[in-house]
């Protein structure tokens, strides 16, 4: 132990500022990859990982273990190979997102151009889930931003046609043809019907209070992580209305919180500081919903 404390007070005596800077590098890259991992499945087996590194450090610390020592440095060459494939998700994902960051800027000058006519989608969009809402009717619908979704719509069917109200409630009527599946809106239009989404594999829905959710919620929530765009579920069970962004999802809002989100998603903002505090809004209202 006495020879752990001089190794300790050693390190400290060699400090310098570029030390210090080294050391905060390394930590704003380690709290990066922490953000990317964050309510996923995988923070889990990073925090066995964790523990299991600082059970061997303290041993090789204590303990001389010559042969032990040498099996794990061959074994840690294998891992940095492993490492890739078991966070391969995480790490397409925090990759999408860098690369979804140049694009903000057009998006917003294109909502801007547009904002009557997306307003009148939306509200063709919350008219249709509160009478969904009403009825008990399950819906998924998907409104593109940025992002292209193109190869989720080749799965599903085309049809290009104006977004209404009474279109979507047919789409989504129990046992028709398109029902089973997402609406995938991009310039106000349908593109298409009953298309495949991606399934979310964090645990979110499962720290909601009813636990476990259903596909619609899952792919809504997928769908956020994999893309920039805005996921609107409807619950088949219990007819409540939910928004999905950026890996988060807001549930239980009435028609009128529900347009006003959308709206502030598309409206122009006049600087990056507005959008960076309705996202904040955003992952707020996100943890008080998941907390009830």
């Amino acid at each position: 132990m006495s020879a752990l404390l001089n190794e300790i007070v050693y390190l400290f005596q060699r400090l310098t500022w570029l030390s210090v800077l080294d050391l905060l590098l390394v930590t704003l890259v380690v709290y990066a990859v922490l953000l990317l991992l964050r309510d996923t499945q995988v923070m889990v087996l990073l925090r066995g990982v964790i523990i299991i590194i600082v059970l061997l450090a303290l041993l090789f610390t204590l303990i001389d273990l010559p042969a032990f020592s040498w099996l794990l440095t061959s074994i840690v060459p294998a891992l940095l190979f492993a490492i890739p494939v078991i966070f391969a998700p995480e790490i397409r994902r925090g990759l999408e997102k860098l690369g979804r960051a140049g694009s903000t800027q057009n998006l917003v000058r294109k909502s801007s151009n547009q904002l009557q006519s997306l307003e009148q989608t939306i509200h063709s969009v919350v008219t249709a889930c509160a009478r969904l809402s009403a009825r008990e009717h399950g819906a998924l619908i998907i409104l593109q931003r940025g992002e292209s979704l193109e190869d989720y719509a080749r799965t599903g069917v085309r049809l290009n046609a104006s977004v209404t109200p009474e279109l979507l409630l047919q789409i989504f009527y129990p046992n028709t043809p398109l029902h089973d599946g997402a609406v995938i809106i991009n310039n106000n239009q349908i593109i298409a019907g009953a298309c495949v989404m991606p399934l979310s594999a964090s645990g979110i829905l499962t720290r909601s209070p009813e636990r476990v959710m259903g596909l619609r919620h899952r792919a809504a929530l997928g769908t956020s992580e994999a893309t920039d765009a805005i996921a609107v579920v409807v619950s088949e069970e219990t007819g409540s209305m939910s928004i999905a962004h950026n890996g988060r999802m807001i549930r239980r809002l009435d028609s009128e919180r529900l347009e006003n989100i959308l709206l502030a998603f598309y409206r122009p903002n006049e600087n990056e500081k507005q959008r960076g505090l309705l996202r904040i809004l955003f992952n707020r209202l996100t943890r008080k919903k998941l907390g009830q």
